[in-house]
């Protein structure tokens, strides 16, 4: 049963109206309903027919205080439905007008994409025009689409900064403001960005905040920018580590491939495999070493072009695509429900990364398995994720090892 804790946080100053509570997860039987929520009628019709039976926890969280048009500071991971929490408070407080009301920035293009696509969904029978700005991509249609109007804007810092400075964007009329991934926004360098958007927008705009994690400039943001907000902190990570199997290897850089082989057996058919990889060219290097295996495997990373990128997700979440390859930051905010396993070939260098990438299977009630190999220099970074999750990261032996 997941808890929902709605606290400041105790490490960093926060504003003396910040709403506090603290609140439990309602057993099945006492789940909320989007029905009971003051909501329009089509757009219950639209999250019916998107498929969604009962709000999340974080969903029934963020709920009443955004109807009533509060600002929330929100921490919930990728895959908790975070992208209804915020979409459906806004869909049903815009009108179709063709005048930007609302603003979702994310940190990157996939996401971007995901997002508009769920907001596309929700947002079916409101009349409401939906656009997504993201690199990499030609901005023409982008201009066409703005120059007609738009209701919802989603997009990444850098191409909104890009259309704010063309002139091409007008915020200055926005009544909801989303900051989604805040803290990988920060991660990638986009702080800056961030700032100089949100000061285009009116001051009394409501403000939604998202992040897994609570460095210090969100707590900057937060308090800078958010007026009495509620914070509402979804406790599941530790939930969802629990239902994956956790085993690390030591093995030697040389031996890495021929460790990983080893597994197929194990692997089985059926496996959908997220590898991580922490730069670029390691990744490229291991799909093709894993394509001259016989294994249906693909890179993704930032240096790839978006037509690439967008058909190697789908390929993978359509089923497609058995093995995925990527970087960290390539695969943020990927929300992929049928991964059975996450294969850490290079360790991540903090336990909140290791925490984020093991998330990515066992989910919806599933279980999964995270395999971690550890190098000759990376204790360090083992017994700093150690020390987080527990001992339920044991140690085991690669089979190539016990010949």
């Amino acid at each position: 049963m997941d808890t929902l804790t709605l606290t400041p946080e105790s490490d960093f100053p926060t504003p003396p109206e910040t709403t506090t509570a603290t609140t439990t997860a309602a057993p099945p039987a006492e789940r909320p309903r989007f029905s009971d929520f003051p909501l329009r009628e089509e757009l219950l019709r639209a999250i019916e027919a998107a498929g969604y039976t009962h709000p999340t926890p974080i969903q029934a969280a963020v709920l009443p205080p955004l109807l009533d048009g509060r600002d929330i500071f929100g921490q919930a991971q990728t895959g908790s439905g975070k992208t209804a929490a915020f979409g459906i408070p806004t869909i049903n407080r815009l009108r179709p007008t063709g005048v930007v009301g609302a603003i979702v920035l994310v940190p990157t293009r996939e996401l971007c994409r995901q997002v508009t696509d769920e907001l596309e969904k929700l947002a079916q029978g409101s009349g409401l025009h939906i656009l997504s700005v993201y690199g990499g991509t030609r901005m023409r249609g982008q201009f066409t689409a703005l120059e007609r109007g738009v209701d919802i804007v989603v997009g990444t810092p850098g191409r909104v900064i890009d259309h704010l400075g063309r002139g091409t964007l007008q915020i200055d009329r926005v009544k909801i403001v989303i900051l989604d991934e805040a803290d990988e926004m920060l991660d990638i360098g986009f702080a800056e960005d961030i700032e100089r958007i949100l000061r285009r927008t009116p001051r009394e705009r409501q403000t939604m905040l998202f992040s897994a994690t609570m460095p210090g400039w969100v707590q900057r943001l937060v308090r800078r920018y958010q007026r009495s907000p509620v914070h509402i902190a979804i406790e599941s990570e530790h939930a969802t580590v629990a239902t994956v199997a956790q085993r690390y290897y030591e093995v030697a850089e040389r031996d890495k491939l021929e460790g990983f082989l080893s597994f197929e057996e194990e692997f089985g058919r059926d496996a959908r495999l997220l590898i991580f990889r922490r730069m670029q060219v390691g990744v490229d290097r291991l799909a093709q070493q894993l394509t001259r295996e016989g294994w249906l495997a693909q890179a993704l990373h930032g240096g790839m072009a978006q037509a690439d990128r967008t058909r190697t997700i789908d390929a993978y979440r359509n089923g497609d695509l058995r093995v995925l390859i990527a970087t960290n930051v390539a695969a943020r905010g990927l929300d992929i429900p049928d991964i059975t396993h996450v294969i850490n070939y290079d360790i991540p260098q903090n336990p909140e990364e290791y925490i984020h990438r093991i998330g990515r299977t066992a989910r919806a009630g599933k279980t999964g398995v995270a395999m971690t190999f550890v190098g000759e220099w990376d204790y360090p970074y083992l017994e700093a994720i150690k020390a987080q999750v527990g001992d339920v990261l044991q140690p085991a032996t690669l089979p190539i090892y016990q010949r």
